[in-house]
């Protein structure tokens, strides 16, 4: 058992369940907005949104340079100022007030969202590299899965602490817990001497690969492969955060404001965000990352089509558990991809520029969602257009899996099928069609290879078919 690797798990996920004070915003945002009487500052909708906002935007690009530093100072280093930060940014906001937004721009929207990013761009890297590549969406899953449960104890702590305490005091409080808390679980967060993951594994794990060589940031952006994969997180994303970031409001317009139990809906997607984050690193490390996305992509867009059909109670905690389930599964989907096909000795830095898209989706997204309703009174355009969204992204991942090859000097196309059309479910399924005469009793050359998902060298051999 490799307890010391548990325990970076543990300590990533402890992380997680701090830094995940980004999705229970609303809590603060509805308080905000109360007039002062009633224990608020009385700000507008608009003003009560922007810290959230910029801590999205501050937290996606902060993502690249934490990767950077994690890559050389270690993760323990980088986790230890991403608690502090976004601790000490949480009481500076404590300074705000109903004439000054400033503090609370400053300290929730800068330093939290680049704590935030600094400690999130260091825990996943360190706990994978603790473990075989063959676990690599699972470990992933569990240590992702803290920033999406998280909402479901901050959004009651928050509300109890505003009643009792206020807004300021408030802010003081959280900071001071996730600086103590947060801080000391990034003191167990640290590399193996030798990262684990590195070393082949013989395995029928469709993550299995035969080339353990790790490549930096810019031989991933010189493959096609990591601009198909930004556009399918961007696209993911952008469903996902539209529907976090309107939940309250598209429950209560689509039943006809008879149900107004918002927090209810929000608990729903924390539960089933880190649901998916967990089962879809798991499954993947089955079924392989790019069938996993399919399967997730397909899910998320027929939901999309049919979201604003849903009207009642049950329905909309059904479509709002799918939502957050596939949602939650890109964020351990995407840096296991990102770990199988570069390597793990980089994915601080490679994952934090591929993290970019979820900034894009994050802005996207609920900007569009918002647009829609003002526009229209209604949410259903905004769904549509997720929905086509997704529909792109399903097709990249499924086009991921075929590969063509034309070998003019052999005068061969070689097609590489995805796994469920392999036969006998190995993972053999390459086959060389070739327009040369063939002998008489019609026999056709096959070559079958144990190729890598990752795009690895083929091993191949010759049978007689």
């Amino acid at each position: 058992m490799n307890w010391r690797g548990l325990v970076v798990v543990l300590a990533g996920l402890s992380l997680n369940l701090s830094f995940g004070v980004l999705y229970a915003w609303s809590v603060f945002s509805k308080q905000l907005t109360s007039t002062v009487e009633q224990g608020g500052y009385g700000w507008s909708g608009t003003a009560a949104t922007l810290p959230y906002t910029l801590a999205i935007a501050v937290f996606a690009a902060s993502m690249v340079p934490a990767g950077r530093l994690q890559d050389r100072l270690g993760p323990r280093a980088v986790c230890s100022a991403g608690a502090v930060l976004c601790g000490l940014g949480l009481i500076v906001a404590s300074l705000g007030s109903p004439q000054s937004i400033w503090p609370v721009l400053v300290g929730f929207g800068v330093l939290s969202g680049l704590g935030i990013g600094l400690g999130y761009a260091a825990c996943t890297p360190a706990a994978v590299k603790w473990f075989s590549s063959s676990k690599k969406g699972l470990i992933t899953g569990i240590v992702v899965a803290g920033f999406g449960i998280a909402p479901v104890y901050i959004a009651p702590m928050t509300k109890y602490l505003l009643a009792e305490y206020g807004i300021g005091t408030s802010f003081q409080i959280l900071g001071a817990l996730f600086i103590v808390f947060a801080g000391g679980a990034a003191q167990l967060v640290t590399n193996p001497k030798r990262s684990a993951a590195a070393v082949p594994q013989r395995s029928s794990s469709a993550v299995a690969t035969a080339s353990s060589r790790d490549q930096d940031w810019t031989g991933m952006l010189k493959s096609g492969v990591f601009y198909s994969l930004f556009l399918q997180y961007a696209c993911a994303a952008t469903a996902g955060l539209m529907v976090i970031g309107h939940i309250a409001k598209i429950v209560a317009t689509q039943s006809g404001n008879a149900i107004q139990s918002g927090f209810i809906f929000v608990a729903v997607l924390a539960i089933f965000n880190a649901c998916g984050r967990v089962v879809a690193g798991m499954v993947s490390d089955i079924i392989g990352r790019a069938s996993a996305m399919v399967c997730v992509f397909t899910m998320q867009c027929v939901v999309m089509f049919t979201f604003t059909q849903l009207t009642t109670m049950g329905a909309l905690l059904a479509g709002t558990a799918f939502v957050g389930f596939n949602y939650g599964a890109c964020l351990s989907l995407f840096p296991a991809s990102v770990a199988d096909r570069w390597g793990t000795k980089y994915l601080g830095i490679n994952y934090g520029i591929m993290f970019l898209a979820w900034g894009v989706g994050g802005v996207f997204g609920p900007l569009l969602a918002g647009a829609c309703a003002d526009m229209t009174g209604s949410y259903a355009t905004a769904y549509y257009v997720a929905a086509c969204l997704l529909g792109i992204a399903s097709f990249l991942a499924l086009l991921s899996q075929i590969g063509l090859e034309y070998r003019s000097g052999e005068g061969e196309l070689v097609i590489t099928l995805p796994k469920p059309f392999r036969r006998n479910g190995t993972h053999r399924g390459q086959a060389v069609v070739s327009p040369e005469p063939t002998s008489d009793d019609a026999s056709r050359l096959v070559r079958e290879t144990t190729a890598a998902e990752s795009g690895a060298e083929a091993v191949c051999r010759e049978t007689e078919v």
